[in-house]
């Protein structure tokens, strides 16, 4: 397998909306660092894909549902990188935009319904996947685990990199969208306490974010509900304030996560959290290939 040395930047650009009342507002543009292999995802492969590379493994197998963002960049990384990958999907076969897509990059599926998808946590449960495929290295959901936090971390180094260019010395704190809570983890352990890092739950609280981070890290971040309803439920308010956003600024949105997160900040911001002259860094998290397939 490799290489895996692919390390691309992504940009840090300010956002200016009319709600921030004094506060400033930069974004780590992770949605542009490639068409494909794009958003945090690639950041939570890496340190899988170099553990995979020293167990000698061909490939990865991994899970996800039928739009999910992490399997499109893992399949996506396997045609570009040339190793092999395997798909165990939520659910019953369909073809989604995001399935299609798996299958033109060449990754081969398996469907596990929805029972069998729920045993995913099982302590038993990749013993027969290891069995059909002892070539292929095995991933948790959406790239999660110590690993996959690893490889956010070098996130709070590449902001930082870029400050001078916004003409700022510093930042004051971290706000982004929490799935899994793996980003949310790899950036609190990098920052140690150093800053903040806010994480806006686009999922219920029985879906284990908080559990998942705090096996990673100790402390240095705060978890704020922000799931509108449960994981994929958009409401008119959320998608009119999308809609309002990226015609403002030209920065795209998706209603699962970068919505929910950007939307929980401005309520935030009008709560009176944060003062004047604070300036925090959002970051956009990716997942707009999804956006093919919302309905709302």
């Amino acid at each position: 397998m490799g290489p895996f040395d692919w390390l691309p930047i992504a940009p840090l650009e300010p956002l200016h909306l009319d709600w921030l009342n004094g506060i400033e507002l930069a974004v780590l543009r992770l949605d542009r660092i490639d068409p494909l292999i794009s958003g945090n995802k690639w950041f939570k492969l890496t340190e899988h894909l170099r553990q995979a590379e020293q167990a000698g493994a061909r490939g990865i197998i991994s899970l996800g549902g039928a739009y999910s963002n992490h399997l499109h960049a893992l399949a996506a990384a396997g045609e570009r990188f040339g190793f092999a990958t395997v798909g165990l999907l939520r659910g019953h076969p369909q073809d989604t935009p995001t399935v299609l897509d798996l299958k033109a990059f060449g990754m081969h599926l398996h469907w596990l319904g929805y029972a069998g998808y729920r045993a995913r946590h099982g302590a038993d449960f990749w013993l027969p996947w290891r069995e059909q495929y002892p070539q292929l290295y095995p991933v948790p959901e959406g790239g999660g685990g110590l690993p996959g936090a690893l490889g956010c971390a070098v996130l709070v180094e590449q902001v930082r990199g870029q400050l001078s260019k916004l003409g700022w010395d510093a930042y004051d704190a971290w706000w982004l969208a929490a799935g899994t809570g793996t980003t949310l983890a790899g950036l609190a352990l990098a920052e140690a306490g150093a800053h903040p890092v806010y994480g806006a739950m686009a999922v219920p609280d029985d879906h284990g974010v908080a559990q998942n981070v705090g096996a990673i890290v100790a402390g240095g971040y705060e978890l704020l509900e922000a799931s509108r309803g449960g994981f994929a439920k958009a409401d008119a308010a959320l998608l009119d304030f999308m809609q309002t956003t990226e015609r403002a600024t030209g920065l795209p949105l998706e209603p699962l996560y970068t919505g929910k997160a950007l939307l929980a900040l401005k309520q935030q911001i009008e709560a009176g959290r944060f003062s004047p002259g604070t300036r925090l860094i959002f970051v956009h998290t990716g997942g707009l290939q999804g956006r093919r397939g919302f309905t709302g």
